[in-house]
């Protein structure tokens, strides 16, 4: 675009949605927050009060019908996902949306579909691939530092489960919550996984297991370029938001810790201590999704390519459902058995 600022509108003014409302309106001057919508008007009203936003209300049609609007960021629930994508494409609106695109890859590859015919850009809202931490263990592999990489290890446990009636229409703890590791996996190493073998148990609460899911989990992954990953989720971590990474090589390896309030250490006669980790992964990663959204707004003023595209949110799909196979059928599940 040839414009210095560019004009969007918001779907969806829940928790995420509210924070990257924001963001656009706060703290990135090239962006110019113009209207939020969401099925719960008054929760659109609430955000727009907050932030002084000019325009309002409960049906997203009259967002992307506003020719004034350029790009929509799309904060919704899963299920509304590739409807709004297609229809946002339809209008001619580039697009942020938040992950997953959704959890059927029909619906995934017509919303793609959709945007390539239009030729607006999408960008799917894997954060964590903006976290100074992370973007450093990145450049460690693309810059040598660490040699050829051998292994890439990941954790990742929330402070508590999220309700059961959360779980219930959440996909899985695959589909929710290591989809984040499978997307940073292939960020990290720089590679596709070829394999996928899970295995896991509910632990933490046995309702979680009587509800089809898993609250604790280890996935092994193969990359196409040999390198062997491990990721490590749980549902509960009783000291905090636990996210931590290392990628392990030749020459060495590079280490991403846990992010703490301050930098104190305790010292007694019988101990030695700090306080926990954030407890919330919005405190954790409130600077990757001003980031995220700042690329955003910059690829399309720029008219650059998406830092996160549709296939990078299609592939982290996929290997959710391998997973999920694996854990069915107890055995190591290809992701061209996928699709």
């Amino acid at each position: 675009m040839s414009t210095s600022s560019l004009n969007l509108g918001l779907i969806g003014a829940g928790r995420i949605g509210r924070l990257h409302a924001e963001h656009l309106c706060r703290r990135i001057p090239e962006a110019r927050l113009l209207a939020v919508t969401d099925v719960n008007e008054a929760a659109a009203h609430d955000c727009a009060a907050q932030l002084g936003l000019p325009q309002w209300g409960g049906d997203y049609r009259k967002l992307l019908d506003d020719p004034r609007i350029h790009a929509v960021v799309i904060c919704s629930s899963t299920d509304t996902h590739t409807p709004l994508i297609e229809a946002a494409a339809a209008a001619g609106k580039h697009i942020f949306c938040e992950k997953p695109i959704d959890s059927d890859l029909g619906r995934i590859d017509r919303a793609l579909q959709a945007v390539a015919r239009a030729g607006v850009i999408l960008q799917i809202g894997f954060n964590r691939r903006f976290d100074p931490n992370f973007r450093r263990v990145r450049q460690a592999v693309v810059s040598g530092e660490v040699g050829m990489p051998h292994q890439v290890h990941i954790i990742s446990r929330d402070p508590s489960p999220p309700p059961l009636d959360y779980i219930r229409k959440s996909g899985g703890i695959f589909l929710d919550m290591t989809i984040h590791d499978f997307d940073m996996a292939r960020f990290l190493v720089g590679a596709e996984v070829e394999e996928i073998y899970a295995t896991g148990s509910a632990r933490v609460n046995p309702a979680i297991g009587d509800a089809g899911d898993l609250d604790t989990a280890v996935v092994v992954l193969k990359f196409a370029n040999g390198v062997v990953g491990t990721i490590e989720n749980c549902r509960q971590a009783v000291y905090g938001y636990d996210q931590r990474v290392e990628v392990f090589g030749s020459a060495g390896s590079i280490v991403a810790d846990n992010i703490y309030p301050n930098s104190a250490l305790v010292q007694g006669r019988s101990s030695i201590y700090r306080d926990p980790p954030l407890n919330f992964f919005m405190e954790r990663y409130v600077e990757s999704y001003l980031r995220e959204m700042s690329e955003f707004v910059r690829a399309v003023l720029e008219g650059k390519p998406s830092p996160v595209s549709g296939p990078d949110g299609r592939i982290p799909v996929v290997m959710a459902m391998a997973a999920r196979r694996s854990i069915v059928e107890n055995r190591p599940v290809r992701l061209a058995e996928i699709g």
